[in-house]
C-alpha cells in the first residue's frame, strides 16, 4: 500500500503535470491596421506597354500602393515581433510562394523565414523577370521566360523588408521580409492580422508599409491568451 507521504507526492506531481501545459502555452496577438489620413486618388495600374498583359484584365487594375476597405482598414501592412523571441524556429517545409499573374505580383507583400523556400510562380505565360533587391542577403535579377513556370530561391539572413521587381513590366513589384521566427504577419484587406504561437511574454511589434513606413507598439500576452494591439498610418505632417 503506498504511504500517505508517497501519495502526497504522486498527487502534486500529477497536478504540476495537468498545470503546466498553461504555464507554457502560446499566445496571441491581433489587431487592425487603419488609415487616418486623406484617401489620395490613385490611378489605376497602366498596363498598355505590353498588350499582352492588358488584355488580361476587363476592369481596372487598382494600385497596390494603398490598398484600403471598408473604414480605411489598410492591407499590404507587414506586422512583425521585433527582437529576440524564447525558443529555436525551424523554417517550415512548405514553400512560401509568389505568383505572376495578370502581370501583377501576388502577393504584394511576404514574409519567409531565414532558409525556406520561395517559390516564384509564372502564370502568364509570358516574358518576366525577377528582380530582387535586398541589401543583407545576396540580390538577384532572375529570367522567366513564357515556357519557365517555377524557380526556387532561399534567404540565408534575416532582413527587412526589400523590393522584389520586374524590369520588362515597370508597374511590377512586391516586398519580401525575412525573418529568424515566425512571429510575422500581413495584414488583409480587412485591415486585420492576427500572430499566434508566441511565448507569453512582453513584446514590441512593428507594422511597415510601402511608403508610409513603420509604426511600433508594446504589448505584453499571457500563456494562453490573446492581446490586441492595433496601428493607425497617416502621411507625414497630417
Amino acid at each position: 500500500m503506498m504511504s500517505k507521504k508517497r501519495f502526497s507526492l504522486a498527487g502534486s506531481t500529477l497536478a504540476l503535470l495537468l498545470v503546466a501545459p498553461s504555464a507554457f502555452a502560446a499566445s496571441t496577438i491581433t489587431g487592425t491596421v487603419t488609415y487616418t489620413g486623406k484617401v489620395p486618388a490613385l490611378k489605376p495600374v497602366s498596363m498598355d506597354a505590353d498588350p499582352a498583359c492588358a488584355a488580361k484584365h476587363k476592369e481596372p487594375v487598382p494600385s497596390d500602393v494603398l490598398v484600403l476597405g471598408p473604414g480605411n482598414a489598410m492591407a499590404n501592412v507587414m506586422v512583425r515581433v521585433k527582437g529576440a523571441v524564447a525558443g529555436t524556429y525551424t523554417a517550415p517545409a512548405q514553400a512560401a510562394v509568389i505568383d505572376q499573374v495578370g502581370c501583377h505580383y501576388t502577393p504584394h507583400v511576404l514574409g519567409v523565414m531565414v532558409g525556406q523556400t520561395l517559390k516564384l510562380r509564372n502564370s502568364d505565360g509570358l516574358l518576366h523577370n525577377v528582380h530582387a533587391l535586398p541589401k543583407v542577403n545576396t540580390p538577384f535579377n532572375m529570367a522567366m521566360p513564357a515556357n519557365r513556370t517555377e524557380a526556387d530561391t532561399k534567404f540565408g539572413k534575416e532582413e527587412g523588408m526589400f523590393l522584389v521587381k520586374c524590369d520588362v513590366h515597370g508597374w511590377m513589384t512586391a516586398y519580401v521580409g525575412v525573418f529568424t521566427n515566425p512571429f510575422f504577419a500581413v495584414s488583409g484587406k480587412d485591415g486585420k492580422f492576427s500572430i499566434s504561437g508566441l511565448p507569453p511574454g512582453a513584446y514590441e511589434v512593428e507594422a511597415w508599409h510601402e511608403k508610409l513606413g513603420t509604426r511600433s507598439g508594446k504589448v505584453t500576452v499571457a500563456a494562453d491568451k490573446s492581446a490586441t494591439l492595433d496601428f493607425a498610418f497617416a502621411p507625414p505632417g497630417s
